[in-house]
Parts: C-alpha cells; sequence; structure tokens
C-alpha cells in the first residue's frame, strides 16, 4: 500500500477561534502566503497530497485563489467541516447536517472538486459524523488519531489557552481520547460502507509523528527530531505500516510572518528551519514508499485488485 500525506489547510482565524482569542469573527487568512510555500514543497518533493479545506475559507472570496492554485497542482480536496469547531461530536443531527451541506457547497464552488473524504477538527468524531458521511456518499474518514499522547496535548492546550470553563468543555473530545492509542494504524472499515484512514503514529509506542509534533521536537534540537522521525520510519517498516502523514500551514509558518499565533508551539522556529525539516521527511518517506492521495488509496482499497488488498471490517 502506497504512504500519503495530507495537510489540514487550518486557517489563523480557526486557531484563534480555538483558542478562544478575539479578533477571529474577521477570518484573518494566511492562505495567500503560505499557499506558495505549501505548493512549492511538494513540487520538490514530487508530490500530490490531500488537502483537508475548511468550508468556511471557501465561502470567502479572498481565498479562492489560493485554493484554486491547489486544485490546478493536482492535489486532492477534502472536507475538514465549515466552521472548524472541534466540538463537532456534539452537535445535533440537523447541526451536524447543515455544516456539511455548507462546506460542500463552499469547496466545490472555490475548488471545482467535490470531497470524498472528511476529517473532524481537532480529531472530533463520532458514530453520527460517520452515519452522515455515509449517507452523503463519502468515501473516507480520517478523523482518528491514535495516540497516547491525546490527553496530554488536550492538557497542554487548556493550560496555555484564554478559555472559560464552558469552553474548555466543548473542547474536551479535542486531540482524540486515550482510548483511541489502540485502534489499527492503516486502514480499515469502521462501518459497513466508510473507510477509515487514521493519521498514523510511532508503531508500538503509539506517539505523535506528525510535523507539527516533530517541529515541537525541534524547537529544543533539530538532531533529536530528525533521529525521532528516522525511528519511526524503521519501525513502519518492520510492522508493514505505510505512513500517513499528516501537516498544518504553520509548519511553513514562523511568529514572525503570523505575530498573532506567537503562542503556537515551534512559531520561534524560523519558517525556513521548519521548511527543511518538512523536506527531509517528505524525502525519506518518498525513499521508502511509493505515495498516492488518500482518495486514490481508498478507492484501491475499496477496489482491490489483489486479496491483500481488501480491507476487512474492524469495529472502532
Amino acid at each position: 500500500m502506497p504512504a500519503s500525506v495530507s495537510l489540514d489547510l487550518d486557517n489563523q482565524w480557526a486557531y484563534m477561534k480555538t483558542q478562544g482569542l478575539d479578533g477571529w469573527q474577521d477570518f484573518p487568512s494566511y492562505l495567500d502566503r503560505v499557499t506558495p510555500r505549501i505548493l512549492d514543497t511538494m513540487k520538490r518533493a514530487g508530490l500530490r497530497i490531500t488537502v483537508f479545506v475548511v468550508g468556511k475559507d471557501a465561502s470567502l472570496e479572498k481565498n479562492h485563489a489560493a485554493l484554486r492554485s491547489l486544485t490546478e497542482a493536482g492535489h486532492e480536496i477534502a472536507n475538514h467541516s465549515h466552521m472548524h469547531e472541534p466540538w463537532l461530536h456534539l452537535y445535533s443531527a440537523s447541526e451536524l447536517l447543515a455544516d456539511f451541506e455548507a462546506a460542500e457547497v463552499a469547496i466545490l464552488e472555490a475548488t471545482g472538486q467535490k470531497p470524498q473524504g472528511f476529517r473532524g477538527p481537532g480529531f472530533s468524531t463520532s458514530p453520527s459524523v460517520r452515519d452522515l458521511l455515509i449517507q452523503r456518499g463519502y468515501t473516507y474518514d480520517a478523523s482518528l488519531f491514535p495516540t497516547v499522547m491525546g490527553p496530554v496535548a488536550r492538557a497542554y492546550f487548556f493550560m496555555t489557552s484564554k478559555l472559560s470553563a464552558e469552553e474548555k468543555a466543548k473542547r474536551k473530545g479535542l486531540y482524540g481520547s486515550f482510548f483511541s492509542a489502540f485502534s489499527p494504524l492503516t486502514p480499515y472499515q469502521i462501518q459497513p460502507g466508510l473507510l477509515e484512514m487514521p493519521v498514523t503514529t510511532m508503531p508500538l509506542l503509539r506517539t505523535p509523528i506528525h510535523l507539527s509534533y516533530l517541529l515541537f521536537l525541534a524547537q529544543y534540537s533539530l538532531p533529536l527530531a530528525r533521529a525521532y522521525w528516522n525511528m519511526a520510519m524503521v519501525l513502519c517498516r518492520l510492522t508493514q505500516v505505510a505512513p500517513s502523514l499528516l501537516l498544518h500551514p504553520t509548519d511553513f509558518l514562523d511568529a514572525t510572518d503570523v505575530p498573532e499565533l506567537s503562542f503556537f508551539p515551534a512559531m520561534q522556529v524560523p519558517a525556513e528551519k521548519k521548511i527543511e525539516l518538512v523536506r527531509h521527511t517528505l524525502s525519506s518517506l518518498r525513499g521508502h514508499w511509493g505515495t498516492a492521495t488518500m482518495g486514490q488509496i481508498a478507492h484501491q482499497l475499496i477496489t482491490p485488485t489483489t486479496p491483500e488488498q481488501r480491507v476487512l471490517p474492524c469495529a472502532l
């Protein structure tokens, strides 16, 4: 099975909103700045990736040129919800439907692509969300983050945020639960008719290996971050896990680009250094695996050509 690279295109306003900062209601955007960096990095790596787009961003004309440039470069567009609220699992059925309808219309209009994949903001998911994905014809979900570090990351986020107790309660599912650490690392049928394509974590240890975590380590020691990634790749090869690597826009930005997000981990690391680490991981990934978009992998698993490609049912 090929490896994949995905990017959650969370915008500046979404981070500000999740953190409880004023000013997000004006929907400030850094997409014009970060998208060329993303495109250049992927072109150099020879990669086509899956980009999870927030519907609200797609609904705003000021973001259309940046979003169109992603599709023009051949990248897959997927759904990352309309308002990027990490408490999606608390939505009523009518709220969920309204969110999906708004996101799908905006994303299709802005990019020309109808999403076949979905990832919940902050890895927010539920059986109701997955039922709706099946009803609306989605091929795959990518909302599970199988790590033991989810509760730790959530506690750190709460400690550094300016949220009220009520707002923290909404975000109590952020980064998933401890029990999600025991879910599979490779794609599987989470419900009949829907594939789950989890974000890869370190095999055996179940610690994060996505770029934001590597950059968290890199702010203390770049050699440590590289060694940690290299160990993850060794374990992935030994356990036959083709990685699904996750990126974020902040992996390409620093505090001089977006002073409002200076609170975010590793934002004091210069963008050039961040992109250098991104390129290292992508080069390493391509050195060991073939790559494809998540949609291409899902299609291959749904319509296998060999018995080894079949996806077996596996309950969450």
